[in-house]
Protein backbone atom coordinates (compact mmCIF):
# COMPACT_ATOMS: atom_id res chain seq x y z
CA UNK A 1 0.00 0.00 0.00
CA UNK A 2 1.10 3.31 -0.81
CA UNK A 3 1.85 5.65 2.00
CA UNK A 4 0.52 9.28 1.96
CA UNK A 5 2.46 12.36 3.45
CA UNK A 6 0.54 15.39 3.68
CA UNK A 7 2.40 18.47 3.61
CA UNK A 8 1.39 21.19 5.92
CA UNK A 9 2.57 23.55 3.65
CA UNK A 10 -1.28 23.42 2.01
CA UNK A 11 -2.77 23.71 5.56
CA UNK A 12 -3.70 26.83 7.63
CA UNK A 13 -0.98 28.40 8.60
CA UNK A 14 -2.69 30.27 11.44
CA UNK A 15 -3.65 26.55 12.97
CA UNK A 16 -0.53 24.18 11.93
CA UNK A 17 -0.96 22.04 15.47
CA UNK A 18 -4.69 21.71 14.22
CA UNK A 19 -3.66 20.54 10.94
CA UNK A 20 -1.07 18.35 12.44
CA UNK A 21 -3.61 16.75 14.89
CA UNK A 22 -5.68 15.47 12.02
CA UNK A 23 -3.35 14.14 9.94
CA UNK A 24 -3.52 10.71 12.06
CA UNK A 25 -7.58 10.38 12.18
CA UNK A 26 -7.76 10.99 8.92
CA UNK A 27 -5.43 7.91 7.99
CA UNK A 28 -2.02 9.57 7.27
CA UNK A 29 1.05 7.91 7.50
CA UNK A 30 3.95 10.32 7.65
CA UNK A 31 3.75 14.18 8.38
CA UNK A 32 5.72 15.98 4.77
CA UNK A 33 7.33 19.48 6.30
CA UNK A 34 8.76 21.29 3.62
CA UNK A 35 11.78 23.87 4.74
CA UNK A 36 12.59 26.54 2.62
CA UNK A 37 15.14 29.30 3.44
CA UNK A 38 14.40 32.09 0.40
CA UNK A 39 17.95 31.35 -1.18
CA UNK A 40 17.09 27.79 -2.55
CA UNK A 41 14.06 28.41 -3.63
CA UNK A 42 12.12 31.88 -3.81
CA UNK A 43 9.99 31.44 -0.49
CA UNK A 44 10.54 30.88 3.00
CA UNK A 45 8.27 29.00 5.00
CA UNK A 46 9.94 27.35 9.02
CA UNK A 47 12.41 25.27 10.45
CA UNK A 48 13.68 23.06 12.98
CA UNK A 49 11.88 25.70 15.43
CA UNK A 50 8.62 25.34 14.60
CA UNK A 51 9.23 21.13 13.66
CA UNK A 52 9.86 21.03 17.41
CA UNK A 53 6.55 22.44 18.34
CA UNK A 54 4.60 20.47 16.28
CA UNK A 55 6.43 17.28 17.37
CA UNK A 56 4.31 17.28 20.30
CA UNK A 57 1.15 17.18 18.37
CA UNK A 58 1.69 13.40 16.62
CA UNK A 59 4.07 10.67 16.54
CA UNK A 60 3.43 10.07 13.24
CA UNK A 61 7.11 9.92 10.87
CA UNK A 62 8.27 13.69 10.88
CA UNK A 63 9.15 14.09 6.94
CA UNK A 64 11.68 17.04 6.69
CA UNK A 65 12.47 18.10 3.30
CA UNK A 66 15.04 20.44 3.49
CA UNK A 67 14.64 23.27 0.64
CA UNK A 68 17.97 24.92 1.37
CA UNK A 69 21.65 26.02 0.64
CA UNK A 70 24.65 24.02 2.81
CA UNK A 71 21.87 21.85 4.48
CA UNK A 72 24.24 19.47 6.48
CA UNK A 73 24.33 22.99 8.92
CA UNK A 74 21.05 22.59 9.86
CA UNK A 75 20.80 18.07 10.09
CA UNK A 76 21.22 18.28 13.69
CA UNK A 77 18.63 21.21 14.44
CA UNK A 78 16.55 19.21 12.78
CA UNK A 79 17.64 16.02 14.45
CA UNK A 80 16.55 17.73 17.96
CA UNK A 81 13.77 19.08 16.22
CA UNK A 82 12.22 15.43 16.90
CA UNK A 83 12.57 14.94 12.79
CA UNK A 84 12.51 10.93 11.81
CA UNK A 85 13.60 11.42 7.47
CA UNK A 86 15.29 14.36 6.79
CA UNK A 87 15.59 14.45 2.92
CA UNK A 88 18.19 17.31 0.76
CA UNK A 89 18.28 18.46 -2.53
CA UNK A 90 21.39 17.17 -4.86
CA UNK A 91 21.23 20.51 -5.85
CA UNK A 92 21.98 22.05 -3.35
CA UNK A 93 24.97 20.17 -1.45
CA UNK A 94 28.26 20.00 -3.05
CA UNK A 95 29.08 17.40 -0.27
CA UNK A 96 25.82 15.09 -0.15
CA UNK A 97 27.23 12.05 0.31
CA UNK A 98 28.80 13.22 3.31
CA UNK A 99 25.79 14.63 4.54
CA UNK A 100 23.62 11.46 4.22
CA UNK A 101 25.96 9.81 6.13
CA UNK A 102 25.45 12.25 8.73
CA UNK A 103 21.90 12.54 8.79
CA UNK A 104 22.17 8.19 9.63
CA UNK A 105 24.47 8.97 12.00
CA UNK A 106 22.34 10.69 13.98
CA UNK A 107 19.90 8.00 13.73
CA UNK A 108 17.26 9.20 10.94
CA UNK A 109 17.03 8.30 7.52
CA UNK A 110 18.33 10.18 5.17
CA UNK A 111 16.91 10.73 1.41
CA UNK A 112 17.85 12.77 -1.11
CA UNK A 113 15.73 15.37 -3.73
CA UNK A 114 16.11 15.82 -7.65
CA UNK A 115 14.50 18.69 -8.73
CA UNK A 116 12.44 18.62 -12.48
CA UNK A 117 15.45 19.40 -14.63
CA UNK A 118 17.77 16.99 -12.79
CA UNK A 119 18.47 13.64 -13.97
CA UNK A 120 18.66 10.26 -12.49
CA UNK A 121 22.43 9.98 -13.00
CA UNK A 122 23.38 12.50 -10.56
CA UNK A 123 22.20 10.61 -7.91
CA UNK A 124 23.41 7.43 -8.76
CA UNK A 125 25.84 7.43 -6.59
CA UNK A 126 24.07 8.17 -3.51
CA UNK A 127 21.82 5.48 -3.87
CA UNK A 128 23.48 3.20 -1.06
CA UNK A 129 23.73 6.18 0.95
CA UNK A 130 20.01 6.99 1.36
CA UNK A 131 16.98 5.55 2.32
CA UNK A 132 14.52 7.82 0.19
CA UNK A 133 14.49 9.16 -3.04
CA UNK A 134 12.44 12.23 -3.66
CA UNK A 135 11.25 13.34 -6.89
CA UNK A 136 10.28 16.80 -7.54
CA UNK A 137 7.10 16.77 -9.97
CA UNK A 138 6.75 20.51 -9.99
CA UNK A 139 9.72 23.02 -9.39
CA UNK A 140 10.03 23.47 -5.22
CA UNK A 141 8.97 26.62 -3.66
CA UNK A 142 5.22 27.03 -3.42
CA UNK A 143 2.44 24.82 -3.13
CA UNK A 144 -0.46 24.35 -5.36
CA UNK A 145 1.53 23.64 -8.56
CA UNK A 146 0.68 21.70 -11.89
CA UNK A 147 2.25 18.27 -11.94
CA UNK A 148 5.26 17.98 -14.30
CA UNK A 149 4.46 14.46 -16.69
CA UNK A 150 7.87 14.34 -17.67
CA UNK A 151 9.78 14.66 -14.54
CA UNK A 152 7.12 11.41 -13.25
CA UNK A 153 9.44 9.73 -15.65
CA UNK A 154 12.09 9.74 -13.60
CA UNK A 155 10.53 7.47 -11.21
CA UNK A 156 11.06 4.41 -13.24
CA UNK A 157 14.19 5.22 -13.76
CA UNK A 158 15.04 5.31 -10.53
CA UNK A 159 13.03 2.61 -9.90
CA UNK A 160 15.08 0.22 -12.46
CA UNK A 161 18.35 2.02 -10.67
CA UNK A 162 17.42 0.62 -7.17
CA UNK A 163 16.07 -3.17 -8.22
CA UNK A 164 18.98 -3.63 -9.88
CA UNK A 165 21.35 -2.57 -6.88
CA UNK A 166 19.36 -4.95 -4.54
CA UNK A 167 17.93 -1.84 -2.76
CA UNK A 168 13.97 -2.42 -2.43
CA UNK A 169 13.96 -0.81 0.51
CA UNK A 170 14.51 2.22 -0.52
CA UNK A 171 11.57 4.47 -0.98
CA UNK A 172 10.76 6.69 -3.80
CA UNK A 173 8.33 9.54 -2.61
CA UNK A 174 6.81 11.93 -5.29
CA UNK A 175 5.96 15.50 -4.11
CA UNK A 176 3.97 18.30 -6.61
CA UNK A 177 0.87 18.13 -8.14
CA UNK A 178 -0.17 14.56 -6.35
CA UNK A 179 -3.77 13.80 -6.90
CA UNK A 180 -6.17 10.97 -7.47
CA UNK A 181 -5.28 11.27 -11.27
CA UNK A 182 -1.50 12.16 -11.04
CA UNK A 183 -1.29 9.16 -8.07
CA UNK A 184 -1.99 6.58 -10.28
CA UNK A 185 0.74 7.36 -12.99
CA UNK A 186 3.44 7.81 -9.94
CA UNK A 187 2.28 4.18 -8.48
CA UNK A 188 2.62 2.54 -11.63
CA UNK A 189 5.81 4.04 -12.34
CA UNK A 190 6.80 2.94 -9.10
CA UNK A 191 6.21 5.10 -6.22
CA UNK A 192 5.99 4.29 -2.84
CA UNK A 193 5.39 7.26 -0.71
CA UNK A 194 3.25 10.09 -2.13
CA UNK A 195 3.74 13.83 -0.85
CA UNK A 196 -0.31 15.63 -1.16
CA UNK A 197 -0.95 18.82 -0.01
CA UNK A 198 -3.92 20.63 -1.51
CA UNK A 199 -5.28 17.53 -2.40
CA UNK A 200 -5.99 17.10 0.83
CA UNK A 201 -6.45 19.94 2.91
CA UNK A 202 -8.28 20.98 0.12
CA UNK A 203 -10.43 17.87 -0.09
CA UNK A 204 -14.19 17.87 1.48
CA UNK A 205 -13.51 14.65 2.91
CA UNK A 206 -9.86 14.57 3.95
CA UNK A 207 -9.68 11.03 4.99
CA UNK A 208 -11.65 9.27 1.97
CA UNK A 209 -8.86 11.48 0.28
CA UNK A 210 -6.26 9.87 1.76
CA UNK A 211 -8.16 6.90 1.50
CA UNK A 212 -7.85 6.81 -2.15
CA UNK A 213 -4.31 8.03 -2.38
CA UNK A 214 -3.29 5.22 -0.25
CA UNK A 215 -5.05 2.87 -2.86
CA UNK A 216 -3.62 3.67 -6.04
CA UNK A 217 -2.74 1.31 -7.99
Amino acid sequence: MIKIAPSILSADYAALGQAVDLLRPWGADWVHLDVMDGAFVPNITFGAPMTKALRKHTDLVFDAHLMVNEPAKWVQDFKNAGADIVTIHIEADRHAHRTLQLIRSLGMKAGVALNPQTPPSAIEYLLESCDLVLVMTVNPGFGGQKFIREAAEKIKVIRKMLDERGLRDVEIEVDGGVNAETAKLCAGYGATVLVAGNAVYSSPDPAKMIETLKNTK
